[in-house]
């Protein structure tokens, strides 16, 4: 019996429950579904109150078991577009946004409170322009809402927002921070309703890719981090109180602020590890190390700190400043079980950066020190600025570069050698002031070996013995000793032997003998593009001052040898193909540089060159030395166009030599002006049988060029251009890469218009009315003025004039006489045959101004004078003079432009407006 009666209750309780589980279960089913639309138009209404740009999703739907047991209404395929000026491009896309509803709003409230937010796969992607200008600013706040506030509004009072699988990208321009966070799982938790709150947050990432400026600091990392930061919704203000990051193995703790001002940032972070293992920190370094680590034997303990702090505000040129601290204690360091490790690592950097300025920066490096069993490397430096660096440090060191080497797993390079190092440096390095550290110091190499990956032979028997001193701080007290520099490569023994004394009045001692393959020797160090080419085989002796070299003292000298040179290319950054010596063999005595046939190309051009260079060591050696010669040239082709220069046009070219040492030419492909270097006084004497320049096909070209100062002189220089001989005079000069200066004169007698339209593009182009004309014309011209980038002239800088002199032209469909002959009702006037006149004009602010001429044809006598503009805009003045003697004639005036000529009886016109040239 009472068995029976406790199964009896057991049955009734579970009748209850289930009853009960039912009527939850049929309640979860049932109430989004009574609150779906109630739900959803309270969303859609807070969405548009609230937020300020596009929201666009696939669809929409309200239940418990999406994020069970919250109640969420979730938004499939979800976009939003950003803010201004980001406006058409996406913010957050998202495979489901789910919005936790607080259910009891529901039933006793009339607002819905939105307390949670699930992001699950979402893309969110910051952008930040230069100016500022973010695309995340699409909340509305209250002041901005049109809606007045009631109670049915929804509500958002959130407390919890998890972000599922998602990546995030932040790319600010003003800054010039990347940073990408690919497998992003987040939770963070708070009353985020508050204007002022804490939020805890987890988060984990599985890849972390940081950039700055282009340079990438971290990359690939795995982030593991447990944080609290306090939000300040009104003042835009993050405050990090506790904040334990895990970047791969290392620990690291982040404290600090971050305000969003209204046109920039205002910050103070600080980052710091302390006390921990080294071999901790090399997990958080770029992927490439990981794999060295992972044959490395590490031990040591570091200690890292970084802060941050200040205003960044790129509009008002604000920058915070910057710090970074490494220590590293005790370090061991053992690649691949190396017989010889590095021990007693010590390391103790402080670096500075004031306002994220290069030119303030400070790096005290008080200990950088190492030992390999009894061997050592010991340094410490103080620098202070980068353009006039304030240097005080000491190197000094006796190891052996292979035991080096193979304990830090140098990769791909085999480097041997003693090395022997005692150097002191104490002062200011400025070039301009001529200062140079004090310094008193040798670096002296045996047995050297160096053998890189980019070529299969090493150079070896590397020999280095060298001392520099400096007592006084000045480039007059430098002394630079070479006793010798010695090695071997491809089987053949390079030498050179230096001693060098008074760098203000350079005194040189030099000799150098040997042969070098510089193709070769450019691969052993690099793989790309090859900047340096060619053959040098020497035998020389220089010894002298140069200051004696400078004022002729030529007697003084003790310069002697040759120099052969084999396909050489030689790249200049104002030039975009490489000048390339294919042979030759300059014979030095004293300053004189001779040479003899020497053959050159540039592009398609090719080159035959005699004669002399004056002053080249002091050329080579320093910016202020002038490049003295004269020599013939002689060419079969040149092509004028391929030496447009492609430099930034920024650049101003009248104080700046172009540089003796060859550099990579521009990348870019933006046509300049060709740059006369100012540091060249050089007379030729040039003659080409074919020449190329802007589609003119030149015949027999000659001419004496001249180049000083920057200045290109050409005198009686002529050539023949479709059977006319042209002979000209000309001054150039390049202010800038973009921008050039000239003054020209020309003559060209019986210059066949018909064969100049068929066959000379740039006077089609100039002379399009020319199509139906024939006839022979001369000119005698003079003009000055300013050329562009592209190298075409700047019309309102134009200033010039001279004589069109024309002989029999027969002109056939000219619009302006086609006009002229409609409002006279001759038709005689369509196709008037000039027999000869001279038509003298003269050019300035734009404006052609034409003097009074005259010419007769058909029994008619037509007097023309006016004014027309380079951009082809016409103000003629036209007495047409009636048969037989043109004593009575109809006064017309020519409007309009060339194309479309309007021709009116009368005298009365309105002026061309001028261009003035504004430079």
């Amino acid at each position: 019996m009472q068995k029976s009666k406790s199964r009896s209750i057991v049955f009734k309780i579970a009748k209850y429950f289930g009853i009960t589980f039912v009527v939850i279960l049929g309640l979860l089913f049932l109430t989004p579904i009574v609150f779906e639309d109630q739900i959803k138009e309270q969303i859609k209404k807070t969405a548009n109150e609230r937020l300020s740009a596009e929201l666009n999703y696939s669809d929409v739907s309200v239940s418990f078991f999406r994020h069970f047991p919250s109640l969420t209404l979730t938004l499939d395929d979800l976009s939003l577009n950003g803010s201004a000026p980001y406006k058409n491009e996406k913010f957050i896309t998202a495979k489901e946004v789910s919005f936790g509803i607080n259910v009891a709003s529901l039933i006793f409230s009339k607002s819905v409170k939105i307390d949670q937010i699930y992001l699950s796969d979402s893309f969110i992607n910051v952008k930040v322009n230069p100016n500022g200008e973010a695309n995340y600013n699409v909340y509305k706040s209250q002041k901005q809402s049109t809606q007045p506030k009631d109670s049915s509004e929804a509500a958002l009072k959130l407390e919890r927002i998890e972000i599922l699988n998602s990546k995030i990208i932040y790319d600010d321009k003003s800054t010039k921070v990347h940073f990408d966070a690919l497998g992003f799982n987040y939770l963070g938790k708070g009353d985020l309703n508050k204007a002022v709150f804490d939020l805890y947050s987890k988060a984990k990432i599985e890849k972390l890719n940081i950039v700055y400026e282009d340079e990438p600091y971290l990359m690939n990392k795995k982030i593991d981090a447990d944080l609290i930061t306090k939000i300040n919704i009104n003042s835009l203000s993050f405050f990090f109180q506790q904040n334990n990051l895990k970047i791969n193995q290392l620990l690291v703790d982040l404290k600090g602020k971050f305000d969003i001002l209204k046109d920039g940032y205002n910050m103070d972070f600080v980052i710091k590890s302390d006390n921990s293992n080294l071999y901790d920190v090399f997990t958080a370094f770029p992927p490439k190390y990981i794999t060295w680590l992972s044959q490395t034997e590490i031990k040591g303990k570091a200690n890292l700190l970084f802060t941050l702090k200040g205003k960044y505000i790129t509009s008002q040129n604000i920058a915070p400043d910057l710090n970074l601290d490494i220590k590293i204690n005790d370090g061991f360091v053992n690649y691949n079980k190396s017989a010889f490790p590095v021990s007693n690592l010590n390391l103790d950097i402080k670096t500075k950066v004031p306002s994220l300025n290069p030119d303030l920066v400070i790096v005290d490096a008080k200990n950088l020190s190492l030992n390999i069993n009894q061997d050592y490397l010991k340094s410490k430096f103080l620098v202070k600025g980068v353009n006039t660096p304030d240097i005080n440090g000491q190197f000094n060191a006796k190891i052996d570069l292979e035991k080096l080497t193979r304990a830090l797993g140098i990769p791909n390079i085999q480097l041997k050698g003693a090395l022997v190092s005692d150097v002191k440096v104490n002062g200011v390095f400025d070039q301009k002031n001529k200062r140079f550290p004090i310094t008193n110091g040798k670096i002296d190499l045996k047995n050297g070996y160096l053998k890189t990956p980019y070529y299969p032979n090493p150079i070896t028997n590397i020999t280095i013995n060298s001392k520099i001193e400096n007592q006084k701080g000045t480039f007059q007290d430098l002394k630079v000793n070479l006793k010798p520099v010695q090695f071997t490569f491809e089987g053949k023994p390079v030498f050179v032997q230096a001693n060098l004394s008074n760098f203000d009045d350079l005194s040189y001692d030099v000799k150098a003998k040997g042969e070098l393959d510089v193709n070769r020797i450019y691969k052993v160090f690099s793989q790309k593009g090859l900047d340096l080419d060619g053959f040098v085989k020497a035998d020389l002796v220089l010894k002298g001052k140069q200051s004696d070299a400078e004022k002729g003292n030529y007697s003084k000298l003790h310069n002697k040898g040759t120099l052969e040179l084999r396909n050489i290319g030689i790249a200049s950054e104002y030039l975009p193909k490489k000048f390339i010596i294919k042979e030759g063999i300059f014979k030095i005595n004293q300053d004189k540089m001779s040479f003899n046939n020497f053959l050159a190309a540039y592009g398609q051009s090719d080159f035959k060159m005699n004669g002399y260079l004056q002053n080249v060591f002091n050329y080579a050696t320093t910016n202020t030395g002038i490049l003295r010669g004269s020599f013939k040239v002689t060419a079969r082709y040149i092509n004028v166009d391929e030496f447009m220069s492609a430099t930034d046009p920024n650049t101003s070219v009248a104080q700046n030599p172009a540089p003796k040492t060859e550099t990579k030419p521009a990348a870019n492909k933006q046509t300049g002006v060709i740059i006369i270097p100012t540091n060249l006084n050089l007379q030729l004497f040039a003659s080409a049988e074919k020449v190329n320049f802007d589609k003119l096909n030149l015949q027999n070209a000659a001419g004496n060029l001249s180049m000083k100062n920057g200045k290109l002189t050409m005198q009686n220089t002529g050539f023949n251009l479709i059977g006319c001989n042209v002979s000209m005079n000309a001054n150039y000069q390049a202010v800038t890469p973009q921008k050039a200066n000239f003054d020209y004169s020309i003559k060209a007698a019986d210059f066949d218009i018909k064969r100049a339209y068929n066959e000379v593009e740039v006077f089609r182009k100039m002379a399009s009315a020319a199509e139906k004309a024939q006839g022979i014309v001369s000119l005698d011209y003079q003009l000055k003025g300013r050329l562009n980038g592209n190298m075409a002239p700047v019309y309102p800088s134009l200033v010039g004039g001279g004589t069109l002199s024309v002989k029999d032209v027969k002109v056939r469909g000219l619009k302006m006489f086609n006009a002229v002959s409609k409002q006279t009702n001759s038709e005689s006037m369509k196709n008037p045959d000039v027999s000869k006149v001279d038509i003298k004009t003269t050019v300035k602010n734009n404006i052609i101004t034409v003097e009074r001429f005259k010419f007769k044809f058909a029994g008619f006598r037509p007097r023309i004078e006016g004014t027309t503009s380079l951009d082809g805009k016409m103000n003629l003045k036209m007495r047409l003079g009636l048969p037989p003697f043109g004593i009575f004639g109809i006064p017309l005036t020519v409007t309009g432009t060339q194309d479309n000529p309007k021709v009116k009886v009368g005298r009365k016109t309105e002026d061309l407006e001028e261009t003035k040239d504004t430079e």
